[in-house]
C-alpha cells in the first residue's frame, strides 16, 4: 500500500481497496471488503472516495459505477481524462491526450460553457479480447 500521510483512516483504507483490487470497483465492493477494518456504512467510503476523487488519487467511471485507481497520479496536465474500458475483461486504460483536450477546450469557450468536469470513457474490446 503506498503511504500518505495526509489521508485519514478511512481515506487509507479506501485507497488501499482501490490498490489492490484488478480492475473497476464498486463503493458496495469497498465497503464488503473494509467491514472487518471498521467501516461499516456507506456514506464513510463515498466520504473517502469523494476525497480522493478531489486529490487525483482515483477516478470514477461513470458508465460502470465502479472505482479505480489513477494511473498516474499528479502527472495530469489537465483534467480532461479518457479511458478505454475493455467490456468483456474490464481491464481499464486510463490516458490523457493533448489533441483532445484542445479541441475540448475550443469548443467550450466557443459555447461559452464552463464545464465543471470532464470524463471520457469508450467502451469496447481489447485486442485480446477481440482475438
Amino acid at each position: 500500500m503506498t503511504l500518505h500521510t495526509d489521508l485519514t483512516r478511512n481515506q487509507s483504507l479506501v485507497l488501499g481497496a482501490l490498490e489492490r483490487a484488478e480492475g473497476p470497483i464498486s463503493a458496495y465492493a469497498i465497503l464488503d471488503e473494509l467491514r472487518t477494518d471498521g467501516l461499516r456504512a456507506p456514506l464513510q467510503v463515498y466520504r473517502a472516495l469523494d476525497k480522493l476523487l478531489d486529490m487525483g488519487l482515483a477516478h470514477r467511471l461513470e458508465t460502470l459505477n465502479a472505482f479505480i485507481l489513477c494511473a498516474h497520479p499528479h502527472e495530469h496536465t489537465s483534467e480532461i481524462i479518457a479511458f478505454a474500458i475493455c467490456e468483456t475483461c474490464r481491464q481499464v486504460w486510463e490516458f490523457s491526450d493533448d489533441t483532445v483536450r484542445e479541441r475540448l477546450i475550443a469548443w467550450t469557450q466557443a459555447q461559452d460553457f464552463r464545464p465543471s468536469r470532464t470524463t471520457m470513457e469508450i467502451k469496447g474490446q481489447c485486442r485480446k479480447c477481440a482475438a
